[in-house]
């Protein structure tokens, strides 16, 4: 029977155990999308996770939505994550860098430009976002032309070179929780007519270019993406052919043999062990509603091979050693999760304090 503390080989990395650090906004960058300045130690606190998946990382400046989120884009971003990826490597853990175009959930007031936010279609998601002067309702965005989606792709692909210029493990396509990725998935955002709107087909067929693009330009064995099949998050509604879609999705990208997929998911068991058979290399499942001692269900029942860790790591930097020592956990607080300084952030005691 495999358990969470079994070692894996995932792309080219061999790692310790079946845990991984899960990706979490901190808005804690410069408002130049550098890295804020304990970021390095933040995520080599939490290192003993072995791979760490960042926070999401816009690759372009229209990719930004929220405030205060890092970039890839520039020679100041790639300076920044350096310092980043040195302190981990330091401390013998990978990482990943999580890619995360938000597309129509973004505000003008978050981004350099301040321009109207871009997604499949001009459909406003209904929804608020924090700014700098508070909670605003999130504007209704411009559809991107389909020459504009092309140059999209090849946004994620430099960011993605970037990363590995800034010494990342690899990259992971966030195509989950409401972002641009998951609106070309959903009808309720997608009415575009031509190659990207319509059948599902065309609906996951910028997940898949993304995905080749980025596979091309760094490898399969360093790029992998996240997926959250059925979640109605950011005013999304992928309808009934959900499932559908993510067959032919998993389907559709198999044949990349990308490092990894990362499912955010509260769905079926079914559903998951089709993905599973479908799916060639390693499977990371967060599962929603999951429990300390339900933590290696899909591991022990072979529905996935690895799962990561959110809010128990954010306010855990010693998560890995209090699981095995069966030891109390350090309780998050939701008030610092986001925006600040140290507090909240690098600040919570480990065991032995």
């Amino acid at each position: 029977m495999t358990t969470i503390w079994d070692p894996i080989r995932v792309g080219r990395m061999d790692l310790p155990h079946r845990l991984a650090l899960a990706p979490m906004t901190r808005s804690r960058a410069q408002l130049d999308g550098v890295p804020g300045k304990h970021a390095a130690e933040y995520y080599a606190q939490r290192a003993s996770l072995g791979l760490l998946i960042t926070e999401g990382t816009q690759p372009s400046a229209d990719g930004q939505g929220y405030y205060a989120t890092p970039g890839l884009y520039t020679p100041e971003h790639v300076a920044g994550w350096r310092k980043v990826t040195d302190a981990v490597h330091a401390h013998g853990a990978k990482i990943f860098v999580q890619l995360m175009h938000v597309g129509r959930m973004s505000h003008p007031d978050n981004t350099p430009h301040h321009r109207q936010p871009v997604a499949p279609s001009a459909i406003a998601p209904g929804e608020q976002m924090y700014t700098a002067s508070g909670m605003q309702t999130i504007p209704e965005p411009r559809a991107l032309t389909t020459e504009e989606v092309a140059a999209t792709v090849q946004d994620f692909r430099l960011a993605a070179r970037r990363a590995i210029e800034a010494g990342a493990d690899g990259v992971e396509i966030h195509g989950a929780n409401g972002y641009i990725v998951h609106q070309f998935f959903a009808p309720n955002a997608n009415h575009r007519t031509d190659a990207y709107g319509g059948p599902i087909a065309n609906r996951i067929r910028f997940a898949v270019e993304v995905a080749q693009a980025v596979a091309e330009e760094i490898g399969a064995d360093r790029t992998a993406i996240r997926l959250s099949p059925g979640l109605p998050i950011g005013g999304l509604d992928e309808g009934p052919e959900s499932s559908a879609l993510y067959r032919e999705l998993v389907a559709a990208l198999a044949p990349l043999k990308l490092a990894y997929v990362h499912l955010m998911y509260a769905g079926s068991d079914e559903l998951l062990a089709e993905i599973r058979s479908a799916w060639p290399t390693t499977l990371m499942v967060l599962r929603l509603g999951r429990t300390r001692e339900t933590l290696d269900q899909d591991i022990v029942s072979s529905l996935a091979d690895m799962t990561s860790i959110g809010r128990w790591a954010l306010a855990n930097p010693d998560f890995v050693e209090r699981l095995r020592a069966n030891a109390p956990f350090n309780d998050a607080d939701q008030a610092t999760f986001y925006g600040g300084g140290t507090v909240g952030y690098t600040d919570y005691p480990r065991l032995h304090e």
